[in-house]
């Protein structure tokens, strides 16, 4: 019971101390972990002592400080400056989006146009020039390009392919393609369409069907076979891969191969393996639209091909350095 009225008249002490500023922050907090200490450790002889002693009142460590009023239930929280009560009438709902209207159930919705849509739902269109570039050859300076186009969705997409060579002010060989593309996997389309193909030769029309898309190991490939008049047949593929050299700096790989059903004469085409072209270029991304390239091919005419270039004077297999530039929008 002595060390019990001690310890409290110690902290009574300690508390007069620090409200006059004599004793540190540190020595009080200290002292406090003494006193807690001292309190469990007596607890149970307090349990023991005379009712008189235990209903002995308590005199507050600071004076003037009414513990009572410090409890939940003295606490007025009615005081407390927080917003409540009824919406505003003019305030949105939140599970309704701009213009929107609650339908039957508690569903919500968009009227009209203002429906929500998917991603794959929207209509999204490109234009991508894969080589717009001037040839340097044996046969003299030339200009070729690549380029292909699309619209559609995710599923379904026009798709238009063109593809020719300009050398002495005249267009020499063109191919264009009119394409309706469909996925079928994650990286692949089906394609199905005509082809018109112009130039120095007679004119010819084909039906087109084929696949492209990105192959294992990052290939990107097209493969289309065609179907024209006279009984006439065509398979064509190509096949480019790129090698990041660095995240701008780009090694690209690229081969063609053309075959044909039938002879062509009128065009200096043969049947069986055709043409061939082999290719390696190497660009600078300056942005991932734009990107200027040099680089060399090899390009042969092969079979019955070959023999019709050089019964008119011309060379089978030629080597042609390239510069040009890439880009897309």
């Amino acid at each position: 019971m002595t060390q019990r009225r001690d310890s409290r008249t110690t902290g009574l002490a300690w508390a007069l101390a620090a409200m006059s500023g004599l004793a540190p922050v540190s020595a009080l907090a200290q002292s406090g972990m003494a006193m807690e200490a001292d309190h469990a450790h007596h607890h149970n002889h307090a349990m023991m002592a005379a009712p008189e002693e235990q209903n002995e009142p308590v005199q507050p460590a600071v004076p003037g400080m009414d513990h009572s009023k410090m409890g939940h239930g003295g606490m007025d929280h009615g005081e407390m400056n927080i917003q409540g009560g009824p919406a505003p009438a003019d305030a949105r709902d939140p599970h309704v989006y701009s213009d929107g209207y609650v339908l039957d159930q508690g569903a919500y919705a968009l009227p009209g146009t203002r429906q929500l849509r998917m991603a794959d739902e929207h209509s999204f269109g490109s234009v991508r020039l894969d080589r717009l570039e001037r040839t340097d050859s044996r046969n003299g300076n030339a200009t070729s390009y690549d380029a292909q186009a699309w619209f559609g969705r995710d599923y379904d997409r026009l798709v238009i392919k063109a593809e020719g060579e300009v050398a002495k002010g005249k267009l020499q060989d063109a191919r264009t393609e009119l394409l309706w593309g469909h996925a079928i996997a994650a990286y692949w389309d089906t394609q199905l369409g005509v082809r018109y193909d112009s130039g120095a030769g007679p004119e010819r029309g084909w039906l087109a069907f084929g696949f492209q898309g990105l192959s294992p190991y990052w290939f990107e490939a097209d493969v289309t076979a065609y179907v024209g008049g006279n009984g006439r047949t065509a398979l064509r593929l190509e096949a480019e891969y790129e090698i990041l050299l660095t995240q701008k700096l780009i090694l690209q790989p690229r081969v063609e191969f053309n075959l044909y059903g039938k002879n062509d004469a009128a065009r200096e085409i043969g049947s069986g393996f055709s043409t061939g072209v082999a290719g390696l270029r190497l660009r600078y991304e300056i942005n991932r639209q734009l990107a200027p390239y040099f680089g060399v091919e090899r390009s042969g005419k092969f079979g019955n091909t070959a023999d019709l270039a050089r019964a008119s004077g011309e060379w089978t297999t030629e080597t042609r350095w390239v510069a040009g530039v890439r880009f897309w929008f």
